[in-house]
């Protein structure tokens, strides 16, 4: 197998340790020796990134400041999904690939097989968010037997809320009964890491211990655009997904985020609860950087120095996401360090 330089270990420790002691998200990282944006004189070339539609508004950002100043380097950014990203960069066709969640087993042998080593770094933290319109006043709270009784592998064909009353019964979910009203899903699709992660928080447990299928129901239209599901749901009164929270932010006007409850009672999401970890659809967000050619890709080693720097990370609260603990940082950077060249 490749090279591979992870952080995963302290994230995982991280999570549960560190951000307890974080207090606000607008964490202020004063430390860096990561420098900050600059011109990088004579530097020329083109970056491909791809991958999460969560994590692209975040490097959308960056790309935007580091371009002013650069303009000789060319920043293409987009965002189809985690799993579409991580297809284009082991295969050799993007630099950067951002993702929602961590690189699967069966990615990273892609990887491996095609010789692309990587450096994975995490920069932010998310919640995803559950959504419905401001106009469904019946639903406030849902919890992970409730969100499996709507939206898992059993409750395909249900197209009302009442619908699924019958399996939340028998779950036990806590705030069943549910109106007799239209069901009217829109999330994202299996090329998703928001889809992935949704999956593996809520669905996979439950419908292991009920053998049945491990995903969510098949028959809503799945878009990879979040823009679209925000959209979706603001315009169906009795509307239910899921996107990352950053698109709740920019959208809570014209949509509701659900309180969800994964065991210790109901919890909106936000900044604070994201932050500390009480809110139980927290999760971090990475940037992955192909280290092949470090040596002689000056401008994809500038860029990154400048995603990093406090300047550039930054664009994390920006762009309407979580900033890590000084810690997470720290540990984010020096895996930079380490495979810089």
């Amino acid at each position: 197998m490749g090279k591979i330089v992870s952080t995963r270990l302290i994230i995982l420790i991280g999570f549960t340790l560190v951000l307890a002691a974080c207090g606000s998200a607008n964490t202020d990282n004063t430390n860096s020796e990561t420098p900050g944006v600059g011109s990088s004189e004579g530097t020329a070339g083109s970056i491909e990134v791809s991958g999460s539609s969560t994590v692209e508004p975040i490097t959308a950002l960056v790309q935007e400041a580091f371009g002013a100043a650069n303009p000789s380097i060319g920043i293409s950014v987009e965002g189809p999904g985690t799993g579409d990203g991580f297809a284009r960069f082991c295969a050799g066709e993007t630099s950067v690939s951002n993702a929602s969640r961590p690189i699967k087993d069966s990615e990273a042998e892609t990887c491996a097989a095609a010789g692309i080593e990587y450096v994975e770094l995490q920069v932010a933290f998310d919640g995803i968010t559950v959504l419905t319109s401001p106009e469904n006043g019946a639903i406030s709270c849902l919890d992970y037997n409730d969100l499996y009784a709507l939206l898992g592998s059993e409750s395909e064909g249900f197209e009302s809320w009442a619908d699924a009353n019958a399996l939340a019964a028998e779950l036990g979910a806590a705030n069943a009964p549910y109106p007799d009203a239209p069901l009217v899903v829109t999330a994202p699709g299996e090329e998703s890491g928001t889809f992935d992660t949704f999956v593996e928080l809520v669905i996979q447990d439950i419908a292991g211990e009920r053998g049945a299928e491990e995903t969510t129901r098949a028959d809503y239209s799945p878009e990879a655009n979040d823009n679209v599901i925000v959209n979706n749901l603001s315009s169906n009164s009795t509307s239910l997904g899921w996107v990352g929270f950053a698109f709740f932010v920019e959208n809570s006007d014209v949509v509701k985020a659900i309180e969800v409850d994964g065991g210790e009672g109901c919890v909106s999401p936000s900044v604070e609860s994201i932050a500390d970890g009480s809110y139980s659809l927290a999760r971090p967000l990475f940037i992955y950087v192909k280290t092949n050619d470090l040596d002689t890709d000056t401008a994809l080693v500038d860029f990154i120095d400048y995603y990093l720097s406090d300047e550039g990370i930054a664009n994390v609260s920006k762009a309407g996401y979580v900033t890590l603990p000084d810690a997470l940082l720290s540990a984010t950077r020096s895996a930079w360090e380490s495979a810089r060249p």
